[in-house]
């Protein structure tokens, strides 16, 4: 049985209260107490025995641990170097502003796709109900037109039809599970994403907006430059920038800067590199990131608004070619069973 984990709301939610309550002064387990005073469902039951190892003297890396994969990685690593250099309320209120953000980029994602699906899905209806009726509406001697040239005709045609894509879209579903259990799996499916126009743009701005963002956060929060960089990188959740984290890490442990090591990575555009490049000269690259950060989120919701048009036109275009495609049909149809009573 797969285990629950805590969903991004609930982990914004916790993030934000913790911090806003050890910042404020509360002790550790009066904060934990609070934030799950103001939960429900599993988290609560989760903070609620956190509440209890702290309690038995346990820090709070080590209690959020015991909870298995409950608590992403991204998190219990940004606590342990939060309490690890006594940045914990800092590092709690960053984590919050993270995934409100994310949230906030996932809601207009879906906003921006939800019109091409409807779009489909009337269409497949569509299609499904036009095979149906003329099924009905053909006279019994004479043959239904087929319409999509498949051999569909009639009721069990438009069910053959809803069925095959009813066994596309759950296909699909599964090839993408498959495509995220393992690093290497991910790596070769963001590999493919990245090649296609538009949505490759797409991926590989949100996944660099939230590496800046991280290493600039785990930066000043007194992180070693490893460990810095492996969860800035794992922060993209994108297979092939967590895929190079061995390298880069050899680069920068073999003597390389930075720039350099990035820009072996090939996966950093070139604005990219000659600003982090002169934020290396003065010493500031973790805020010169945390600058970068908002304009690649920006570039990003700009490539998933020109994504949506595209999707939105492309689904037009099909729909009226498909219209198009089924009245030649029915006319061919027609001027056939004309003929056919022609002496």
């Amino acid at each position: 049985m797969l285990q629950q984990q805590a969903t991004m709301r609930e982990l914004a939610r916790v993030s934000r209260n913790l911090g806003v309550s050890l910042h404020s002064g509360l002790q550790i387990v009066k904060a934990f107490e609070l934030a799950g005073r103001k939960t429900t469902g599993r988290i609560h039951v989760v903070l609620d025995n956190v509440v209890q190892d702290l309690k038995s003297g346990s820090d709070v890396t080590s209690a959020l641990i015991s909870h298995g994969h409950y608590f992403p990685e991204l998190f219990i690593g940004m606590v342990q170097v939060g309490e690890a250099t006594g940045s914990l309320p800092e590092v709690l209120k960053a984590l919050g502003e993270h995934y409100e953000n994310n949230l906030r980029l996932r809601k207009e994602f879906l906003s921006s796709i939800t019109m091409p699906v409807i779009q489909m899905v009337v269409a497949i209806l569509v299609v499904a109900a036009l095979i149906a009726l003329l099924g009905w509406v053909t006279p019994q001697n004479s043959e239904a037109p087929d319409v999509l040239g498949w051999g569909l005709t009639g009721t069990s045609g438009a069910l053959v039809w809803l069925t095959g894509w009813a066994m596309a879209v759950v296909s699909g579903f599964v090839i993408y599970k498959i495509g995220t259990t393992s690093l290497a799996s991910q790596k070769t499916m963001h590999q493919l994403l990245l090649r296609v126009p538009v949505v490759g743009h797409c991926l590989r701005s949100f996944a660099i907006a939230r590496f800046a963002w991280a290493f600039h956060l785990t930066q000043n929060a007194g992180m070693p430059i490893d460990d810095s960089l492996e969860s800035a990188l794992r922060a993209t959740s994108n297979g092939v920038f967590m895929a190079a984290t061995p390298e880069m890490i050899r680069n920068i442990r073999s003597g390389e800067t930075l720039s350099e090591a990035f820009q072996r990575s090939d996966l950093f555009p070139v604005e990219f590199l000659e600003f982090v490049m002169v934020a290396e000269q003065s010493g500031t690259v973790p805020e010169a990131l945390h600058r970068l950060s908002p304009q690649f989120e920006e570039d990003a919701r700009r490539s998933l608004q020109a994504l949506a048009a595209a999707l939105s036109w492309a689904t037009w275009a099909a729909v009226a070619g498909f219209i198009i495609f089924v009245i030649i049909s029915i006319v061919l149809w027609y001027v056939r069973l004309l003929n056919s009573f022609m002496p």
